[in-house]
């Protein structure tokens, strides 16, 4: 998850795995596959915001019920991997989070034995440290979660088994479309209206500000804006 943590190493071992123990189609979607200048985007709060949302609308259309994608991107945001979370939940697919445990000191060696043009520079190396929020397995958007030291061996089949053989999280009831009449017309527009300010109360909780809220029953998100 954080930076230089060694994520591209395990999405390499994940691939190849699943190329060689199934016959399904295996994405990779990560910084690497968009070609950007890394410190130039995480640089800029803007740029950045904009990439987490091209990362996140090219998992939108190639994630399916039959094919494995896997984002290698940092994540770093919880906000971020519920707004992932939603995602997977809108087409009905498990998931897993696999968190690359690292010391920042132990990161910061690895950053600095890279090619020069393939380093994070020291100030955004450790802004990302500083802005990173761990992942918590009692969150229900980084569970189930594979936490893994860097000398551990992969364990691939728990992963298979998380995305093959569990249950997808359950759609938002508000998302099911249902018949009014004129009887339940003011209890279902009572109950959406509570499901929206509900969504967008706990979003506030996760999110931080420019990040987009999914609003249930919504085609569009809205921008998250702090307020002082």
């Amino acid at each position: 998850m954080a930076s230089a943590c060694g994520k591209s190493r395990r999405t390499e071992e994940l691939k190849d795995h699943f190329l060689k123990s199934t016959e399904r189609k295996v994405f990779v979607v990560g910084d690497e596959t968009l070609g950007i200048v890394k410190n130039a985007v995480y640089a800029d709060s803007q740029k950045e915001k904009n990439l987490r949302g091209s990362l996140r609308a090219e998992v939108e259309r190639k994630v399916n019920k039959g094919d494995i994608v896997i984002l290698d991107s940092l994540n770093y945001i919880k906000g971020y991997r519920y707004e992932l979370f939603c995602l997977i939940k809108h087409t009905q697919t498990p998931h897993c989070l696999v968190y690359c445990v690292t010391s920042a000191e132990v990161s910061s060696a690895w950053n600095g034995s890279r090619e020069a043009d393939e380093q994070y520079t020291q100030e955004i190396f450790d802004a990302l440290v500083m802005r990173f929020e761990a992942p918590d397995s009692r969150n229900r958007w980084d569970s189930p979660l594979f936490a893994i030291q860097k000398d551990d061996t992969l364990p691939l089949e728990a992963i298979a088994n998380a995305i093959f053989h569990r249950k997808a999280p359950p759609p938002n009831q508000s998302t099911q479309s249902q018949p009014l009449s004129s009887t339940n017309f003011l209890y279902a527009l009572d109950k959406v209206t509570q499901d929206v300010l509900t969504a967008i109360l706990d979003s506030q909780k996760t999110s931080v500000p420019g990040d987009l809220i999914v609003v249930p029953g919504a085609t569009e998100k809205i921008s998250f804006v702090k307020c002082f």
